[in-house]
């Protein structure tokens, strides 16, 4: 876009007091957001809430399928080898070490086989199945090494591809988005919301996968060394289940709760920062440390309770295991005191079982954490891009290589309300209409002025040329072709824009002015700056354009971010020019300079510019007045002026002091 200004262009629209208001709404907005989003209130159908957001999640895990596959190959293999080892423990003791027990069958007597298959080479059976647990200790550690490392670079692609979704997102949506939006909850969104899923994309599924397929193979391996047993220790499974369950529902909702209080946290953080120098002009700072307190405490309470959940689960888990430990040390010991089909080695093998099976679930209970933390950001995550606000793009859009710079308005009405296109706009008496009936037309080259008392709507007609907001009612042409079908970076390309408040981002000058389009020469930003004049003060940096402005370019006056903005707007080459108030906010010197900078800038282009100095649209081609919304003068300075209509009251305030002969004349 050949936009001067890469301000948010919110500046564009808040000069005016049709726009202050939007800017209470705003701020009413980030209020509410301090208090919590209120999507989030309602938890009912969690599951099929959870469900879809699933399938969201796993739409980022698709392109790498081929790779989720082998890892989950890998942790299969892994999963048996763990329980693997008490089982040879079990043949060890029971055919080596005691000996006397009857040989055994099926997967048993396979190992036992192999075992003594071995002693071909001089191996004894012991030696072999200590050998066998060597190599299932290693692989088991390959294997993690592979799975740990394959899963993480899997997930942190993930992460990097919804990270740049979200902020595409972010890039296309309109002025009535951030309107809506507090900044500080999309920095939210964008970061901690979206490492909330780090863990669930990058292991999350895997491990997961990996803990139920351990539990499988535990089970497994208990009731093909001794079914009585096996049932033993799975007899307080019921209990497990409802603890889970238990913790599952509470922990939930405080999640979720947890979510929204860091979003309050960082919006009332984001707006404070940026606003600090109001806090302390107006010595705020006690009360404004009050709320954030009362913030900070109902996040710190959010956190707490969740963990006072957590820390009730894993105890109950650890005594849950210890009472299975426990039925199984007491049954198993009375059965081989009262028979000998319990052998010791079976004893063993079974406490260790014992032991192992509750690993996975205590595992599983803190995927259960990173889980909900994931569901908590991805519920926000997707709320934030099913709230999109872009504007419609045409099917077949209108290809405009260039602009002659016509541009017209036809019986625009605009309204910053929710409203779409409406038939007949009188019709909506109780609506607030910003723009109301707004016709009028600039030839090519012309320069014509917007000028109005502090809320007629003069920034908002910039801001709907632009299409930042699209209009309810009416047409707006540029060289006889609706905006509507051009697409928005077609429009933009052709139109530059200089605001008041200029935005600059940390950096270079050069980046700056070029904003990294590596497609403009050196020689091009050299001759810019110096039809601009900006090289007076750019040659005077210590280190010229590779100054670092810092950040917002608060290293730069006022009047040096503007002919900055100035340059910018000249090294995209725009048609039509558009300055919204450009030179309402500098001092006499620099506004002689921005006025020359202007001379070269609008030759032979079509310039829209919005003022409140009215020195400096004398020149102007056509001057249109606008009142609450409407145009109700038009014509040159000296047409205007003997109108003696609200120009010319315009004029007279602004140069009763300057030129008192023009009052004393009246």
């Amino acid at each position: 876009m050949a936009a001067s200004s890469t301000n948010n262009t919110n500046g564009a629209a808040r000069s005016d007091a049709d726009d202050a208001s939007r800017e209470e709404a705003n701020l009413s907005d980030a209020r509410e957001a301090y208090k919590g989003d209120d999507e989030d209130d309602t938890p009912s159908g969690f599951e099929q809430m959870e469900s879809r957001l699933v399938g969201r999640i796993g739409t980022y895990l698709k392109p790498y399928a081929g790779w989720v596959a082998l890892a989950l190959g890998i942790t299969f293999i892994a999963s048996m080898l763990g329980p693997l080892r008490p089982l040879l423990i079990q043949l060890a003791i029971d055919q080596y070490i005691v000996g006397g027990s009857a040989a055994p069958g099926g997967l048993q007597g396979w190992i036992v086989a192999q075992a003594e298959a071995l002693g071909t080479w001089g191996v004894t059976g012991l030696q072999a199945i200590v050998l066998f647990l060597v190599v299932a200790l290693m692989t088991e550690g390959l294997f993690a090494f592979i799975k740990n490392y394959m899963t993480q670079w899997i997930g942190q692609r993930a992460i990097y591809d919804l990270r740049t979704t979200v902020f595409d997102f972010v890039l296309r949506q309109p002025l009535k988005f951030f309107d809506r939006t507090p900044v500080g909850r999309l920095i939210t969104r964008t970061t901690s919301d979206v490492e909330a899923l780090s863990d669930v994309l990058s292991s999350g599924v895997v491990v997961i996968l990996g803990d139920l397929f351990r539990l499988v193979f535990i089970t497994y391996f208990m009731f093909t060394i001794n079914p009585t047993l096996a049932i033993v220790t799975l007899t307080v499974m019921p209990l497990m289940v409802w603890v889970t369950f238990w913790f599952r529902n509470h922990v939930r909702t405080h999640y979720r709760e947890t979510r929204k209080q860091i979003s309050r946290l960082n919006s009332f953080i984001q707006e404070h920062v940026t606003g600090i120098t109001i806090v302390q002009l107006f010595g705020r700072e006690n009360e404004e440390m009050r709320r954030f307190k009362q913030i900070n405490n109902d996040h710190r309470d959010a956190q707490i309770q969740t963990i006072f959940y957590f820390a009730i689960f894993w105890p109950a888990v650890q005594i849950i295991a210890d009472v299975a430990v426990g039925a199984v040390l007491w049954f198993g010991g009375l059965q081989a005191m009262t028979s000998s089909a319990l052998t010791l080695g079976v004893l063993i093998a079974f406490i260790q079982y014992a032991r192992q099976f509750f690993e996975p679930i205590r595992e599983l209970s803190n995927q259960y954490n990173t889980l909900q933390r994931a569901m908590a950001g991805a519920e926000r995550i997707f709320g934030l891009l099913d709230d999109d606000y872009s504007l419609e793009e045409p099917d077949t859009p209108v290809k405009l290589d260039a602009l002659k710079g016509r541009i017209r308005f036809e019986n625009v009405w605009f309204t910053y309300e929710d409203l779409d296109r409406v038939d007949d706009p009188a019709a909506h008496d109780h609506v607030e209409w910003i723009l109301k009936d707004v016709s009028f037309t600039i030839e090519p080259g012309e320069t014509a002025a917007l000028v109005g008392a502090t809320g007629a709507g003069k920034s908002t007609v910039m801001n709907v040329l632009l299409r930042f907001y699209d209009i309810q009612h009416g047409r707006i042409l540029v060289d006889g072709v609706d905006i509507r079908d051009l697409r928005l970076q077609d429009l933009r390309r052709h139109i530059g824009l200089v605001l008041q408040d200029v935005f600059l981002f940390s950096g270079t000058v050069e980046r700056n002015l070029t904003l990294g389009n590596d497609d403009i020469s050196e020689e091009a930003i050299r001759e810019a700056v110096r039809m601009v004049q900006a090289d007076r003060f750019i040659d005077q940096l210590p280190e010229g354009f590779q100054q670092d402005v810092k950040e917002r370019g608060a290293s730069l006056s006022h009047g040096q971010r503007q002919l900055l903005a100035f340059v910018r707007a000249l090294l995209y080459r725009p048609d039509v020019l558009v300055l919204d108030e450009a030179t309402s906010s500098v001092d006499t010197e620099t506004e002689a300079l921005i006025q020359r900078a202007l001379e070269a800038l609008t030759e032979d282009r079509t310039t829209l510019a919005v003022a409140h100095r009215l020195s400096t649209i004398r020149d102007a081609d056509q001057i249109l007045v606008m009142h609450k919304g409407e145009i109700r003068e038009r014509g040159t300075h000296d047409e205007l002026l003997q109108l003696d209509g609200l120009y010319r009251r315009l004029y007279d305030m602004q140069y009763r002091e300057q030129e008192p002969a023009v009052a004393e004349a009246r």
